[in-house]
């Protein structure tokens, strides 16, 4: 895999986070972001964890664009993605975009993740 391409995806996947933390939740331009956590943790601070999530999300986007410990942080990307999306799935599924499939997307981004992180290293530009 060519450089270019290795941090193309990189930065997709830091992506993810920066648009799923700002414009999701911290702009709350996606309501049924605040109902996940409404639902899952209760009203009466969900509006704050609902912005805390975002601003960890945006971190998180941030380290991974940084390309701080990769490997590292694969494998906490993986772990959080699988938890929430069957915390998600088990008590807020009616709130999900695709419902069930959610887990099978999720499935994918982590598999995504792993490859990215594990298996394709990227190769020098030739001069």
């Amino acid at each position: 895999m060519t450089q270019s391409l290795h941090d193309y995806f990189r930065h997709f996947i830091a992506t993810v986070w920066l648009l799923n933390g700002l414009y999701c939740k911290v702009l709350g331009q996606v309501p049924r972001h605040a109902q996940i956590v409404e639902t899952i943790l209760g009203a009466t601070y969900s509006h704050e964890l609902t912005m805390l999530i975002g601003v960890l999300e945006i971190c998180l986007g941030i380290v991974i664009y940084l390309n701080i410990q990769p490997k590292l942080i694969a494998i906490f990307q993986i772990v959080i993605i699988l938890s929430m999306n069957l915390l998600e799935f088990q008590l807020a599924q009616k709130w999900l975009l695709w419902g069930a499939w959610n887990l099978v997307f999720a499935t994918l981004f982590c598999l995504m993740i792993y490859l990215h992180a594990f298996v394709f290293k990227p190769t020098p530009k030739q001069a």
